[in-house]
Protein backbone atom coordinates (compact mmCIF):
# COMPACT_ATOMS: atom_id res chain seq x y z
CA UNK A 1 0.00 0.00 0.00
CA UNK A 2 1.59 3.26 -1.15
CA UNK A 3 0.99 6.41 0.88
CA UNK A 4 0.67 9.86 -0.64
CA UNK A 5 2.94 12.21 1.28
CA UNK A 6 1.38 15.47 2.41
CA UNK A 7 3.63 18.54 2.63
CA UNK A 8 2.28 21.53 4.50
CA UNK A 9 3.81 24.48 6.28
CA UNK A 10 3.29 24.07 10.01
CA UNK A 11 3.10 27.22 12.08
CA UNK A 12 2.70 27.82 15.75
CA UNK A 13 4.05 29.54 18.83
CA UNK A 14 6.81 26.97 19.36
CA UNK A 15 9.31 27.52 16.55
CA UNK A 16 11.92 25.09 15.30
CA UNK A 17 14.62 27.07 17.16
CA UNK A 18 12.98 26.69 20.55
CA UNK A 19 15.46 26.00 23.35
CA UNK A 20 14.71 24.97 26.90
CA UNK A 21 18.18 24.35 28.27
CA UNK A 22 20.73 26.38 26.26
CA UNK A 23 22.94 23.30 26.48
CA UNK A 24 24.88 21.64 23.64
CA UNK A 25 24.49 18.17 25.17
CA UNK A 26 22.65 15.75 22.87
CA UNK A 27 20.50 14.62 25.78
CA UNK A 28 19.34 18.19 26.36
CA UNK A 29 18.46 18.61 22.69
CA UNK A 30 16.63 15.26 22.67
CA UNK A 31 14.44 16.54 25.47
CA UNK A 32 13.78 19.70 23.48
CA UNK A 33 12.62 17.51 20.60
CA UNK A 34 10.47 14.93 22.41
CA UNK A 35 10.46 15.97 26.05
CA UNK A 36 7.01 17.57 26.15
CA UNK A 37 4.30 15.55 27.82
CA UNK A 38 2.85 12.89 25.48
CA UNK A 39 5.46 13.33 22.74
CA UNK A 40 7.29 10.04 23.28
CA UNK A 41 3.99 8.24 23.78
CA UNK A 42 2.79 9.54 20.42
CA UNK A 43 6.00 8.31 18.79
CA UNK A 44 5.50 4.95 20.43
CA UNK A 45 2.09 4.52 18.85
CA UNK A 46 3.50 5.04 15.35
CA UNK A 47 6.34 2.52 15.69
CA UNK A 48 4.46 -0.11 13.67
CA UNK A 49 3.36 2.16 10.87
CA UNK A 50 1.28 5.29 10.17
CA UNK A 51 -1.84 5.83 12.25
CA UNK A 52 -5.00 7.86 11.95
CA UNK A 53 -5.47 10.73 14.38
CA UNK A 54 -8.35 8.86 16.03
CA UNK A 55 -6.26 5.69 16.42
CA UNK A 56 -3.51 7.57 18.22
CA UNK A 57 -5.97 9.30 20.51
CA UNK A 58 -7.76 6.02 21.29
CA UNK A 59 -4.43 4.46 22.33
CA UNK A 60 -3.73 7.43 24.63
CA UNK A 61 -7.05 7.94 26.45
CA UNK A 62 -5.66 10.69 28.70
CA UNK A 63 -4.75 13.05 25.87
CA UNK A 64 -7.09 15.73 24.51
CA UNK A 65 -7.60 16.29 20.79
CA UNK A 66 -6.11 19.78 21.14
CA UNK A 67 -2.92 18.58 22.83
CA UNK A 68 -2.52 15.73 20.33
CA UNK A 69 -2.82 18.20 17.46
CA UNK A 70 -0.20 20.48 19.03
CA UNK A 71 2.24 17.63 19.67
CA UNK A 72 1.87 16.24 16.15
CA UNK A 73 2.51 19.68 14.67
CA UNK A 74 5.64 20.10 16.81
CA UNK A 75 6.96 16.65 15.93
CA UNK A 76 6.31 17.34 12.26
CA UNK A 77 8.12 20.67 12.51
CA UNK A 78 11.15 18.89 13.92
CA UNK A 79 11.18 16.36 11.08
CA UNK A 80 10.21 13.42 13.28
CA UNK A 81 6.65 12.91 12.02
CA UNK A 82 5.18 13.29 8.54
CA UNK A 83 1.63 13.22 7.21
CA UNK A 84 0.46 11.02 4.37
CA UNK A 85 -2.83 10.03 2.76
CA UNK A 86 -3.98 6.45 2.43
CA UNK A 87 -4.84 5.41 -1.13
CA UNK A 88 -8.49 4.99 -2.19
CA UNK A 89 -10.93 3.84 -1.05
CA UNK A 90 -9.75 4.98 2.41
CA UNK A 91 -8.25 8.34 1.29
CA UNK A 92 -7.76 9.49 4.87
CA UNK A 93 -4.86 11.38 6.42
CA UNK A 94 -2.46 9.43 8.63
CA UNK A 95 0.55 10.34 10.71
CA UNK A 96 3.75 8.34 10.53
CA UNK A 97 7.38 8.54 11.51
CA UNK A 98 10.09 9.74 9.19
CA UNK A 99 13.13 7.52 8.64
CA UNK A 100 14.90 9.45 11.40
CA UNK A 101 11.80 9.27 13.59
CA UNK A 102 11.89 5.47 13.49
CA UNK A 103 15.37 5.57 15.01
CA UNK A 104 13.69 6.49 18.30
CA UNK A 105 12.72 2.81 18.46
CA UNK A 106 15.98 2.05 20.27
CA UNK A 107 15.42 4.97 22.63
CA UNK A 108 12.01 3.61 23.63
CA UNK A 109 13.37 0.11 24.20
CA UNK A 110 16.29 1.25 26.36
CA UNK A 111 14.13 3.71 28.31
CA UNK A 112 11.41 1.11 28.85
CA UNK A 113 13.86 -1.53 30.01
CA UNK A 114 15.51 0.92 32.38
CA UNK A 115 12.19 2.12 33.84
CA UNK A 116 10.98 -1.46 34.38
CA UNK A 117 13.60 -1.70 37.13
CA UNK A 118 11.94 1.12 39.08
CA UNK A 119 10.37 -0.07 42.36
CA UNK A 120 7.51 2.35 41.55
CA UNK A 121 6.68 0.78 38.17
CA UNK A 122 3.13 -0.59 38.21
CA UNK A 123 2.66 -3.30 35.53
CA UNK A 124 -1.07 -3.56 36.32
CA UNK A 125 -1.89 -0.16 34.74
CA UNK A 126 -3.53 -0.01 31.28
CA UNK A 127 -1.27 -1.05 28.41
CA UNK A 128 -1.58 -0.13 24.74
CA UNK A 129 -1.28 -2.73 22.00
CA UNK A 130 1.86 -1.10 20.64
CA UNK A 131 3.39 -1.03 24.13
CA UNK A 132 2.86 -4.76 24.46
CA UNK A 133 4.66 -5.45 21.18
CA UNK A 134 7.56 -3.14 22.06
CA UNK A 135 7.83 -4.81 25.46
CA UNK A 136 8.25 -8.17 23.74
CA UNK A 137 11.24 -6.81 21.84
CA UNK A 138 12.67 -5.25 24.99
CA UNK A 139 12.28 -8.21 27.35
CA UNK A 140 12.93 -11.05 24.90
CA UNK A 141 15.57 -13.49 26.20
CA UNK A 142 17.33 -14.78 23.10
CA UNK A 143 19.45 -17.19 25.12
CA UNK A 144 16.31 -18.84 26.49
CA UNK A 145 14.58 -19.00 23.11
CA UNK A 146 17.66 -20.60 21.58
CA UNK A 147 16.86 -22.10 18.19
CA UNK A 148 13.11 -21.81 18.65
CA UNK A 149 11.27 -20.83 15.46
CA UNK A 150 7.61 -19.82 15.46
CA UNK A 151 5.10 -17.28 14.23
CA UNK A 152 2.74 -16.08 16.95
CA UNK A 153 -0.43 -14.13 16.16
CA UNK A 154 -2.19 -11.69 18.46
CA UNK A 155 -5.77 -10.60 17.95
CA UNK A 156 -6.13 -7.57 20.21
CA UNK A 157 -9.61 -6.23 19.66
CA UNK A 158 -9.80 -5.02 16.07
CA UNK A 159 -6.02 -4.98 15.63
CA UNK A 160 -3.80 -7.93 14.84
CA UNK A 161 -0.05 -8.35 15.20
CA UNK A 162 2.32 -11.09 14.09
CA UNK A 163 5.46 -11.91 16.06
CA UNK A 164 8.14 -13.96 14.32
CA UNK A 165 10.85 -15.66 16.40
CA UNK A 166 13.79 -17.19 14.54
CA UNK A 167 17.53 -17.33 15.06
CA UNK A 168 17.28 -15.67 18.47
CA UNK A 169 15.54 -12.60 17.02
CA UNK A 170 11.98 -11.46 17.75
CA UNK A 171 10.27 -9.31 15.12
CA UNK A 172 6.75 -7.91 15.68
CA UNK A 173 4.70 -6.38 12.87
CA UNK A 174 1.14 -5.13 12.57
CA UNK A 175 -0.84 -7.13 10.04
CA UNK A 176 -2.46 -10.39 9.03
CA UNK A 177 -2.02 -13.46 11.21
CA UNK A 178 -3.31 -16.19 8.91
CA UNK A 179 0.14 -17.82 8.83
CA UNK A 180 0.54 -17.94 12.64
CA UNK A 181 1.46 -21.24 14.29
CA UNK A 182 -0.50 -20.17 17.34
CA UNK A 183 -2.78 -17.19 17.97
CA UNK A 184 -3.72 -15.46 21.20
CA UNK A 185 -7.11 -13.72 21.22
CA UNK A 186 -6.81 -11.47 24.23
CA UNK A 187 -6.13 -7.97 25.61
CA UNK A 188 -2.73 -6.34 26.19
CA UNK A 189 -3.26 -6.44 29.94
CA UNK A 190 -4.13 -10.14 30.02
CA UNK A 191 -1.21 -11.00 27.74
CA UNK A 192 1.17 -9.05 29.96
CA UNK A 193 -0.18 -10.97 32.94
CA UNK A 194 0.56 -14.23 31.15
CA UNK A 195 4.02 -13.34 29.86
CA UNK A 196 5.38 -11.22 32.69
CA UNK A 197 3.17 -12.12 35.63
CA UNK A 198 3.48 -15.81 34.75
CA UNK A 199 -0.25 -16.31 35.33
CA UNK A 200 -1.10 -19.89 34.29
CA UNK A 201 -2.63 -20.14 30.84
CA UNK A 202 -5.44 -22.35 32.17
CA UNK A 203 -6.47 -19.69 34.67
CA UNK A 204 -6.65 -16.99 32.02
CA UNK A 205 -8.61 -19.26 29.69
CA UNK A 206 -11.04 -20.18 32.45
CA UNK A 207 -11.73 -16.51 33.10
CA UNK A 208 -12.19 -15.75 29.41
CA UNK A 209 -9.18 -13.41 29.31
CA UNK A 210 -7.33 -15.45 26.67
CA UNK A 211 -8.33 -17.82 23.90
CA UNK A 212 -5.81 -19.97 22.04
CA UNK A 213 -5.97 -21.14 18.43
CA UNK A 214 -3.25 -23.42 17.10
CA UNK A 215 -0.26 -25.11 18.72
CA UNK A 216 -0.75 -24.98 22.49
CA UNK A 217 2.79 -26.15 23.21
CA UNK A 218 4.13 -23.09 21.38
CA UNK A 219 1.79 -20.84 23.36
CA UNK A 220 3.24 -22.24 26.58
CA UNK A 221 6.82 -21.99 25.31
CA UNK A 222 6.29 -18.34 24.33
CA UNK A 223 5.75 -17.40 27.99
CA UNK A 224 9.21 -18.67 28.94
CA UNK A 225 11.07 -16.33 26.57
CA UNK A 226 10.48 -13.17 28.64
CA UNK A 227 11.72 -12.03 32.03
CA UNK A 228 11.32 -8.67 33.76
CA UNK A 229 14.58 -7.21 35.09
CA UNK A 230 15.24 -7.12 38.85
CA UNK A 231 14.13 -4.02 40.68
CA UNK A 232 16.81 -1.44 41.43
CA UNK A 233 18.18 -1.73 44.94
CA UNK A 234 16.90 -5.26 45.41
Amino acid sequence: MKLEKITKEVSGSAGASRRWYDDACGTAHALELVGERWSLMILREMMFGPRRFGDIRAALPGISANVLTQRLETLERHGIVERSKLPPPASVQVYGLTEWGYEADQLLMVLGGWAARSPDHDPTLPLSKTSLMLSFRTMFQADVAGEAAMTVGFQLGEESFRVRIAGGVLTPVRGEIDDADVTFVTTPEAMAGYVYGKVPLEALEAGGAIRIAGDRALAEAFQTFFTLPPKAGC
